[in-house]
């Protein structure tokens, strides 16, 4: 009863708000109390009690009552942080005002007349102190943070209570309270399943005020510049960046959904812990695109030398969090966050007698962008996982998220991201001698039963995600088979099932309809050659399934061999292809068997985006430079791919992409 008296009082309070049409002093503080002191229970009651339709009306009727509004919510915020939240009705407090502002910013940054009030000064500042006074953001986003180490609130206290032993939180090193051992901290504080809901309100309301980039319009000139909140977040300006960005990674990788492995736990407990870790995650996430130029600086914000990295260079740092990520060095910390990452992509894999009893999460996107963020920031990092074979334990629920991925059009920025990664990775040699290692792990896949290693594994899946993905997929093509080219000179043996699947690529994509529909698509034909010419010159004595499969299916290199090269063919060919995709086939009809699934991925449905590799970063962005000579002959960097005779193709060289010549001349069998 008393819970629903405390609901009905808080929807008055937001009534009086929208329906008074003169404004509302601040000083009013009994009006203001009525949206922070009445214990409102949870942040969905909050989104309840306040309907965007109300925001709306009070953003553009009251405007000074909802500036009034969010300045009074982050004076709490502010007045709380310097007290350290003694009380439990000071911290329900702090939870109301962040749910609040949780609420309300995202009408504020849909509106562009809005989108500067948090970077204004505070009500009642005289002018001459406008500009020593720090924005309304910036106070907001220092409170947050201090709050994220508040004794008691968020983190364990490290003194006995009392009042003799009050905690100063002007003065306190935030360093002796990391929320989880791992990176740079050893001690393993207590769990505590209020601290873990505290932390991640406060983070989601961080994630709101970070998200003001989502409103921007869709323009060049809007996007130039870095997001405001997570530059200052980020910065030397932040007291608290060190510690907040090793708390952040450090409960990230230490976190495990099975626990002790108690069959359907997560039934019967409560896991106060998954919801931190998504919000930390996507903190992490957010703040390490916000670059500019990756400098180095140390720990704590000055320059010289650095914890993390003994020896680094000084300089002023631009993002800290990226600065702490590229100096993280040690074997012990690399080996425990590719533990992390792997526990918690392998999961969702995870098969047991006992259906359902284990706990599934679903933040895998989260983490193939952490991981991709980490490998490309620090280099040292990625060294390490492609000395291990535990980039197998990367790779395999990559390959699983490709395949589960490939159908679902909403889905297209996982299948890049995935594919992003092993474009990474595959340039180094240690990569494609790790693929040779037997596959062995059953992952519940609809791909063909086969017997082989990850090499195979691999393909299988690209084939599939090729042959039956959707349009949207098709700028991937490129990314795909360059793979497989830079891996291919280190491939022993391929089974028979792999070597069919690259045998049946190579027959779809050189077929005269297909070459000639659009003006780079023989490029995919080059890349399946380079494979075939790389396992036969480096790897020819353990492949002899590949061999004899391309004996077997010859008559497609003597079609690829006698292609049609005047106008007139190439517009039959295409005209009798058009035709055969228009009328339905008869089972009377003769004509030239092809493999299952040689016709191209169907066409996007209506009203979805169209795609390309214009976003893909540049690092890993295959430069195709193709040209004629005056003979006619294609020629890639001057240097002849082939000669189209009337029967015979002559095949000279291949384009090679700049990962895949990372190699040496002499391969290890």
């Amino acid at each position: 009863m008393g819970n629903t008296d405390t609901k009905l009082n808080f929807r008055k309070a937001v009534i009086q708000l929208t329906t008074k049409t003169q404004p509302i002093e601040a000083s009013d503080e009994a009006f203001w109390e009525q949206f922070w002191s009445d214990c409102v229970t949870c942040v969905q009651d909050v989104f309840t009690l306040i309907p965007a339709a109300e925001i709306r009306a009070l953003r553009e009727e009251s405007p000074s009552n909802l500036a009034t509004l969010c300045y009074k919510a982050v004076e709490k915020l502010v007045a709380a942080a310097e007290s350290g939240c003694p009380s439990q009705r000071e911290q329900q407090i702090v939870l109301n005002c962040v749910r609040l502002l949780t609420r309300v910013l995202p009408y504020i940054f849909e509106d562009p007349d809005w989108r500067g009030f948090f970077w204004s000064t505070l009500p009642g500042q005289a002018e001459e102190t406008e500009n020593e006074s720090p924005p309304l953001a910036q106070t907001l986003l220092n409170a947050l943070c201090d709050l994220l180490f508040c004794p008691e609130f968020t983190v364990a206290s490290n003194r006995k209570s009392g009042p003799d032993n009050p905690e100063d939180m002007a003065s306190i090193d935030s360093c002796e309270y990391i929320w989880e051992a791992g990176v740079g901290f050893a001690n393993s504080p207590h769990h505590n399943v209020h601290h873990d809901n505290n932390r991640s309100e406060i983070i989601k309301l961080l994630l709101t005020c970070f998200s003001e980039t989502m409103y921007l319009p869709p323009i060049a000139d809007a996007h130039s510049s870095p997001n405001q909140w997570i530059h200052f977040f980020t910065s030397t300006e932040n007291r608290h960046a060190l510690p907040l960005f090793t708390s952040l990674i450090n409960v990230v990788c230490a976190y495990d959904p099975v626990g002790y492995g108690l069959p359907y736990n997560h039934l019967m407990f409560t896991d106060s812990r998954e919801a931190l870790v998504e919000s930390a995650l996507q903190v992490l996430c957010v703040t390490m695109e916000n670059e500019a130029t990756n400098q180095n600086v140390s720990v704590d914000g000055t320059a010289g030398g650095t914890a993390m990295e003994p020896h680094a260079e000084a300089a002023g740092p631009d993002n800290l969090f990226v600065n702490y990520l590229s100096r993280i060095h040690r074997e012990e910390d690399f080996h425990f966050i590719l533990k992390g990452i792997t526990r918690l992509l392998n999961n969702p894999l995870m098969q047991t007698y006992l259906p359902g009893s284990t706990k599934k999460i679903h933040f895998h996107q989260e983490l193939l962008v952490l991981f991709w963020k980490m490998c490309d920031i620090n280099k040292k990092f990625m060294f390490y996982v492609l000395k291990s074979s535990d980039v197998l334990d990367i790779l395999v629920p990559i390959l699983y998220y490709l395949n589960d991925a490939r159908a679902d059009q909403s889905r297209v920025g996982l299948m890049h991201i995935g594919v992003f990664i092993l474009l990474l990775l595959s340039g180094e040699r240690n990569f494609g001698v790790r693929l040779n290692k037997p596959y062995t792990v059953r992952v519940p896949m609809d791909i063909p039963v086969f017997t082989g290693t990850h090499a195979d594994f691999l393909i299988i899946v690209f084939h599939k995600v090729i042959t039956t993905g959707h349009q949207r997929l098709q700028p991937l093509f490129d990314c795909l088979l360059t793979i497989i080219v830079n891996v291919s000179p280190y491939l022993k043996t391929l089974s028979m099932v792999a070597s069919t699947k690259l045998l049946h690529l190579l027959e779809a994509f050189s077929t005269p309809w297909f070459l000639y529909a659009s003006p780079t698509n023989h490029h995919l034909v080059f890349f399946l050659l380079e494979v075939f010419n790389n396992i036969i010159q480096y790897q020819f004595d353990g492949n002899c399934n590949l061999v004899y499969t391309i004996i077997r299916k010859r008559q497609v290199f003597h079609q690829l061999a006698n292609l049609p090269t005047d106008h007139t063919s190439i517009a039959k060919a295409l005209t009798k292809k058009g035709r055969k995709l228009t009328q339905p086939s008869t089972p009377d009809e003769k004509g030239p068997q092809t493999m299952e699934g040689a016709l191209p991925a169907a066409e996007a449905e209506p009203g979805t985006l169209k795609v390309s590799l214009a976003a893909t970063p540049q690092a890993l962005r295959f430069q195709h430079d193709l040209t004629r000579d005056d003979s006619g002959t294609t020629v890639y960097n001057g240097s002849p791919i082939f000669t189209v005779d009337k029967c015979s193709v002559t095949r000279q060289a291949s384009a090679k992409s700049a990962k895949s010549m990372k190699r040496n001349k002499t391969l290890e069998h």
